[in-house]
């Protein structure tokens, strides 16, 4: 039999409960009472794609050492779902805990002889004291809430700060919740003791905020110009799209007349907004429009007109679990294929990939930018897990100083002066021609735009030689591109390796943790994530210099892999697959299982080390 786990500002809660049943504010305020404390944590609302009635998870990571990506595993299971209880109980660590409603006796075959069980009756309680039963199940989360803050240490006025917050103005509601707060602490305090597991006052939240990356993304689009949104409702990114109109009610709106300095249209489908937000950006205006891999697929062919004709667009690619409708609520990595080369024939697009809302914001501003100086269709990859999630980082920071860049633009004045105008015309090696504005000149540089093949002057052609001269600039541009979007970051090992490991997007703070813990046990690996595509050459530098590189991303087919093969020309057998794709969020413990396996590692047990099996 194990002890009881110890531990102090470091362990993970895990809350399963009924989708609908009003546990996720109970669950999230759960969390943000461990920040207000001054420690941080990792949330993850792991949620169906029904309204009601389907198994909800909800995971708090209690993280001193300010690790932001899921471990794995659960030291204390508050198990609130009869239907999930089996798989529940198997998930706690030895010696770990479970909490639940012991209104109801459980026979001892449903309980663990190497665990701590905790029972509460929270049912009977909330019966003897609510008669209405939409009451009896919300103050059934919140005394629970306060049952734990009383066996975990978590002070309950931080907790009644918070409930002042969320119902400010309402007393009524206030008072009550604070009594049903009072019944979870004072049940705890006259029957049970203290857990070993403890949140004790830190200073290791400072200024960070507490932020989704959809929001961030938004705000970073408002700072990046963007005047014009359409796009058309779906899981994970709509939020995006709301927080955008948020912030340009709030940003946009001129203070003294209350008109609207931008224009959000809620299409129809996916296909008319791009086909708006191409139109935008033909008109000379910053527009995006907000997805995820469905979306993508039907918004190809304007994507494709983007490309060739070589109009500026954004879309921000929330990726879900796919492929078809998938999994809408379960995060992977699978969209980077269908991004990079979306559209028929020979297409290829930017993609920038932010591992944070810290970089959804950065990378937010950046998109358009990039969209304007290179004419074509930018994606911002972000997935549920940056998007839909809160994540602890840094305030968001601005240059007020810096300006918009529009790129090549002739103005009138160019025209007047006798500046020659060709719409396709390469005149400065990069691939990149000039264009105007729309009504920039009357008789002179008119804006034509041709999504068929045309020569550089925009007079439509079907010669063979003048059709691969165009394609051949198209490929300038994107090596251009190549210098344009977000460097890599590269972390060099302790010690000297040959061994190295390239990693993108929300795979990052799993990662980092994992690489801290492969270097403990003697394995040193440097590192590379990837910022954005096209690869810039230190990426393939990279490569190089290491014997073998392991490559982790959450999707099946190691589309990361594909791209830097193709792109590259690298020799498929340096390039090691770890491949995590079953919709929740990437471990530190499945990483280093997956790469310890390959490395001959072996866990404190004596046994070889496999990666963590599928959850």
């Amino acid at each position: 039999m194990p002890s009881p786990l110890t531990a102090v500002n470091d362990f993970v809660v895990k809350f399963a409960n009924v989708n609908g049943s009003g546990s996720a504010s109970a669950n999230s305020m759960f969390a943000k009472s461990v920040l207000r404390m001054g420690v941080p944590v990792a949330a993850r609302n792991i949620f169906p794609s029904n309204i009601q009635g389907l198994p909800t998870w909800f995971e708090v990571r209690v993280t001193g050492e300010g690790h932001l990506g899921r471990r794995g595993g659960v030291d204390l299971m508050v198990a609130m779902n009869p239907q999930t209880w089996d798989k529940d109980i198997a998930e706690i660590e030895p010696g770990g805990y479970l909490f639940y409603d012991s209104t109801k006796a459980m026979p001892e075959a449903k309980f663990r002889p190497d665990i701590t069980v905790v029972g509460v009756p929270l049912t009977a309680m909330c019966n003897a004291r609510y008669s209405v039963p939409r009451e009896r199940q919300l103050f059934k989360n919140i005394i629970y809430v306060g049952a734990l803050a009383a066996l975990l240490g978590i002070e309950l006025e931080v907790i009644e700060a918070l409930l002042a917050e969320q119902f400010q103005g309402k007393e009524r509601l206030i008072k009550a919740n604070v009594e049903a707060l009072h019944m979870g602490r004072d049940y705890v305090r006259e029957h049970l003791k203290p857990l070993g597991l403890q949140v004790r006052r830190a200073d290791g939240v400072g200024d960070r905020i507490f932020v989704e990356g959809n929001q961030a993304a938004a705000l970073g689009a408002v700072y990046g110009g963007a005047t014009v949104c359409a796009w058309y409702p779906i899981t994970p990114s709509t939020s995006l799209a709301e927080a955008f109109t948020s912030y340009c009610e709030e940003l946009r709106t001129d203070p003294e007349t209350g008109k609207a300095r931008y224009a959000i249209v809620q299409a129809e489908d996916e296909i008319a907004s791009i086909g708006m937000v191409v139109g935008a950006g033909w008109n000379g205006a910053r527009a995006f429009t907000a997805t995820s891999g469905p979306g993508v697929s039907l918004m190809t062919e304007f994507v494709g007109l983007s490309y060739f004709a070589e109009i500026p667009a954004v879309i921000f690619d929330v990726q879900r679990g796919g492929p078809s409708t998938g999994m809408p609520t379960r995060t992977q990595q699978a969209d980077l294929l269908g991004a990079a080369y979306s559209g028929h024939g020979d297409t290829k697009h930017p993609m920038l990939l932010p591992m944070d809302p810290g970089e959804c914001f950065e990378m937010g501003a950046l998109a358009f930018d990039l969209a304007d100086r290179l004419q074509t269709t930018v994606f911002v990859m972000l997935d549920l897990d940056i998007g839909m999630q809160e994540w602890l980082t840094e305030p968001f920071k601005w240059d007020d100083s810096r300006k918009l860049d529009r790129g090549k633009v002739m103005t009138y004045e160019d025209l007047e002066a006798g500046k020659t105008f060709g719409r396709y015309l390469e005149v400065d090696g990069d691939g990149i021609p000039y264009r105007t504005y729309p009504g920039t000149h009357p008789t002179k540089g008119g804006y034509f735009t041709r999504g068929t093949s045309r020569n550089p002057f925009a007079r439509y052609s079907e010669e063979g030689a003048v059709y691969v001269d165009n394609m051949e600039r198209l490929l300038r541009k994107f090596a251009t591109a190549a210098t344009l979007v977000p460097a890599p970051v590269v972390r060099k090992a302790k010690a000297a390796t040959r061994d190295g490991v390239i990693y993108f997007g929300s795979t990052a703070p799993a990662m980092d943790e994992a690489l801290g813990i492969l270097e403990r046990d003697g394995a040193h690996m440097d590192a590379l994530r990837v910022r954005g595509f096209p690869f810039a050459q230190e990426v393939f530098d990279f490569i190089a210099a290491h014997d073998r590189v392991f490559v982790v991303e959450q999707n099946r087919d190691a589309q990361l892999r594909t791209l830097l093969i193709n792109e590259g020309e690298v020799d498929p057998a340096k390039l090691v697959k770890v491949l995590h794709y079953d919709g929740t969020p990437i471990t530190a413990r499945f990483i280093v299982g997956a790469i310890g396996a390959r490395l001959g590692l072996v866990d404190p047990t004596g046994t070889r080390a496999v990666p963590e099996a599928a959850e």
